[in-house]
């Protein structure tokens, strides 16, 4: 009986069948994911007119009489009727790997389509409920928002997929609501960073590491990834120590700056610079700079690190010569801008500052 309809026939009843109030039918949902798909599918170079294919499809199977009677089937029958319809083996696969990892332990979408539906359902989930202020508490998660962070977060990574998260949440939520977009933004993201403690722990990879990554959040979870596991790489070798003791030295330097509001110079005065350990660091840091640049561009994070720590001795020397905060509001405005110029290098992967 499902047949004689075909899959797409079932859309118009899902006009009807409502999602949430605040947030329309499960037509509506649909749409909202087909327009996500398709800016996914766009930015990973997969082709959007099947990702929007797919999206309106993805709901449809769960009209079906089998569905309806075999509710775990959903998904699953999506694919077997998609390709007695005709559709592409594309379309109808991503039908079904849409709603991986299902559990605790499944994989992830195996195809890249399928990549990019999962991520766009799951991030119209999550955003949907975030908008309309429906966030989970205490043990309370009706629509498994934090099942699908931790799904969202495990195929961006798991499938090498450097989408910008941050402004991919800031247009899911947008395309709801935008009351508060940037806060509800900045939220979402803390929720599905927090999934990642319990994912990176399970693997046997430091709290202190995943908190050092976190501290300067990186809109790519992929990124984020590398990043962890390049610390996790360096704490192991003999530089991580100066590398963490000269990021801390240097915070706590600043942080006091700023207790007393003292000025911090916009940018490096040269002519301000005494010769000796200043300029040396001055210099030191200039190398370093463009040795990293590279570096960094290629994700070598690891060797950016190693790189950096080398800036310890002559850090060492100009805290040992040169005061900082003197009287002369000029220099110690040229000398701040000097160590915060240098923290930003440091922080440029992690807050190393956070290493035990």
């Amino acid at each position: 009986e499902d047949r004689k309809q075909g899959l797409a026939a079932f859309q118009d009843s899902l006009q009807s069948v409502t999602y949430q109030q605040a947030l329309g039918s499960v037509w509506d949902k649909c749409i909202r994911v087909a327009e996500l798909a398709r800016v996914i599918a766009n930015r990973l170079g997969v082709d959007a007119g099947l990702a929007t294919r797919a999206a309106a499809l993805s709901k449809c199977d769960l009209m079906t009489r089998m569905v309806g009677e075999f509710p775990e089937l959903q998904g699953i029958m999506g694919r077997y009727y998609a390709i007695a319809q005709g559709e592409s083996a594309e379309v109808a696969n991503a039908l079904d790997e849409f709603y991986q990892p299902r559990f605790a332990g499944d994989a992830i979408a195996p195809s890249r389509l399928g990549q990019v539906l999962a991520i766009a359902e799951k991030l119209d989930t999550l955003a949907g409920m975030f908008a309309i202020g429906q966030k989970p508490t205490g043990n309370k998660d009706p629509f498994s928002l934090r099942r699908n962070a931790l799904g969202l977060a495990r195929t961006l990574i798991e499938g090498g997929l450097d989408l910008d998260l941050n402004a991919l949440l800031r247009e899911a939520i947008a395309a709801i609501s935008t009351d508060g977009l940037d806060a509800k933004a900045n939220d979402l993201y803390d929720f599905i960073t927090d999934r990642l403690r319990g994912y990176y722990a399970d693997q046997g990879l430091r709290a202190d590491a995943f908190e050092a990554v976190l501290a300067v959040r990186p809109s790519s979870l992929r990124d984020f990834d590398r990043r962890i596991r390049a610390i996790d790489v360096f704490t192991k070798q003999a530089e991580a120590e100066s590398l963490a003791a000269a990021n801390k030295r240097i915070g706590n330097i600043l942080r006091q700056a700023g207790e007393k509001q003292f000025a911090i110079a916009e940018r490096i005065d040269a002519a301000l610079l005494d010769a000796g350990a200043e300029t040396d660091l001055a210099n030191a840091l200039d190398a370093a700079i463009r040795d990293v640049t590279p570096l960094m561009a290629e994700h070598r994070y690891v060797e950016t690190m190693q790189r950096l720590a080398q800036l310890k001795p002559v850090a060492d020397a100009f805290f040992d010569g040169v005061m900082v905060m003197v009287d002369d509001p000029a220099k110690r405005g040229n000398r701040l801008s000097l160590l915060r110029a240098l923290r930003t290098q440091f922080l440029a992967i992690a807050d190393i500052g956070l290493l035990g």
